[in-house]
């Protein structure tokens, strides 16, 4: 919906610009552009690590075009579960390894494509399958283990939205610094005539204009949108974690689920009795 929000901002803002009898032309102004754009984006590279700056821009595509985990993608995610924990269950830790070692060659993972392409899923249940069937657990470290994990990803990412939060923050005050250019420059043609001056001044305001609408418009609804995206994608993550404790408490492999299942926000948390018929339709692909 990112594109579809941008649309609407340029459609309302220049379509309300023109219906006021403004003119167009008098807002393109390339230089101020340049002169905005070219300082946010040093202050940018100045403030962060290639690391992150790597990850904003990542994390910004996605803001724009992806979307969040849907009712769907949860219920893979529950079959996936149910699955590697009833093969736990009756054949022991030899039989599940396989698949937790390679998941990218597991017949369970390569059966929901959407799953395996979240690295930070895949690595978040596989590693943490690998540890406790290596070493001698209790819930209670499970559980330490998986905040830890979910805090560092979560620090990480916020960072990087923090970066693009800076920059939106930073546009106005460039505006500014814009638009005292465009003034500073007007200063030569003071005897040039009004029509002239006035162009001029009109030219350097846009400088102001562009600031906050980059800010307030565009990047600033991005920074919120990566959090967002942040929050939706740990929420994902916290899912797995509810059904990997319940696992080393030693339920049964429904009730780990069940566990998982609750740990949905409702809008997106399947039925019970669709996760129901999904563990059974997991039953007769194993």
């Amino acid at each position: 919906m990112g594109f579809v929000g941008i649309i609407i901002v340029l459609a309302c803002v220049f379509g309300g610009y023109l219906g006021a009898g403004g003119h167009l032309p008098v807002l393109v102004q390339p230089f101020e552009v340049l002169i905005i754009g070219g300082a946010a984006l040093g202050g940018f590279v100045i403030a962060n690590s290639m690391t992150t700056i790597k990850m904003v821009f990542k994390m910004v595509i996605q803001a724009l075009v992806g979307k969040g985990p849907t009712k769907k993608d949860y219920l893979e995610l529950l079959q996936i579960l149910f699955q590697l924990f009833q093969i736990f269950r009756k054949d022991g830790p030899q039989a599940v390894e396989k698949h937790i070692e390679e998941p990218h060659s597991s017949e369970i993972f390569k059966a929901y494509p959407n799953f395996l392409k979240n690295h930070h899923a895949v690595d978040f249940l596989c590693d943490t399958m690998k540890i406790t069937l290596s070493a001698d657990l209790t819930q209670y470290d499970v559980d330490d283990l998986l905040d830890q994990d979910i805090k560092v990803i979560h620090e990480e990412e916020h960072k990087a939205a923090h970066a693009v939060e800076k920059v939106a923050d930073s546009l106005p005050g460039l505006g500014i610094v814009a638009a005292v250019l465009g003034v500073v420059h007007t200063m030569e043609y003071l005897t040039a005539g009004v029509e002239t001056i006035g162009g001029m001044v009109a030219a350097a305001l846009v400088g102001t204009f562009m600031g906050v609408l980059f800010c307030y418009g565009f990047i600033g609804p991005i920074s919120t949108k990566m959090a967002s995206d942040i929050e939706e994608a740990g929420r994902y993550l916290l899912v797995i974690k509810a059904a990997l404790v319940s696992l080393q408490r030693g339920a049964p492999p429904l009730v780990c689920v069940e566990f998982a299942r609750r740990s949905i926000y409702p809008s997106e948390r399947p039925t019970f009795e669709e996760m129901d018929q999904a563990t059974k339709d997991a039953k007769k692909a194993a």
